[in-house]
């Protein structure tokens, strides 16, 4: 396991935005030696899995049932400070996919995003870490949970209608990248 802040110092941002939150990031994690727990109440490190076919032209998005939106798996570290593995543990838990596969060590893209507030939990940030991980678009899809109310396969350009979030469209222009550069 590399520690979170030799991964975030190495990460390369996709534009000035992206930077930005790195950067924020980073000063968070510096300044909350407590960071990767919920109990943290002005926010947390959360881990997230962007889940490609291996083509790479198709992108697992679960809908939220909490929030109502279509966003890749994943969720709190609470208390794990290898948050690639809070990726993984967190898509197989969401997805029921048996054959998820972490693509790099690296990360794929920093994100804070504000969370609603909830009963007696405060409105709270996520400092969100994302991997690339791959998966078989064959495998069958598990159902509903507590947590996620669909889903889904889709193409880079139906994750991106389905999607209002900067963060996605940003993650698919990588994948839209990657597979320039690979193809």
């Amino acid at each position: 396991m590399t520690d979170l802040l030799t991964l975030l110092r190495q990460h390369s941002p996709a534009d000035a935005n992206e930077g930005e939150m790195t950067a924020r990031t980073i000063a968070f994690v510096e300044a909350n030696p407590n960071c990767y727990e919920r109990s943290l109440l002005e926010g947390h490190i959360t881990g997230s899995a962007w889940i490609t076919s291996p083509d790479g032209t198709q992108v697992l998005l679960i809908h939220h049932r909490k929030l109502d939106r279509w966003f890749q798996p994943g969720g709190h570290a609470d208390g794990d400070r290898d948050v690639a593995n809070v990726a993984l543990r967190e898509a197989e838990e969401e997805t029921l996919l048996p054959d998820v596969k972490l693509v790099s060590p690296a990360i794929f893209d920093v994100d804070i995003h504000p969370i609603p507030a909830k009963g007696n939990v405060p409105e709270h940030l996520h400092y969100d870490i994302r991997f690339l991980f791959t998966a078989s678009s064959e495998t069958a899809l598990g159902g509903e949970s507590r947590e996620v109310k669909g889903i889904r396969w889709l193409s880079l350009d139906e994750a991106e209608q389905l999607s209002d979030s900067e963060s996605i469209s940003r993650m698919i222009r990588k994948s839209r990248l990657s597979l320039a550069k690979n193809g």
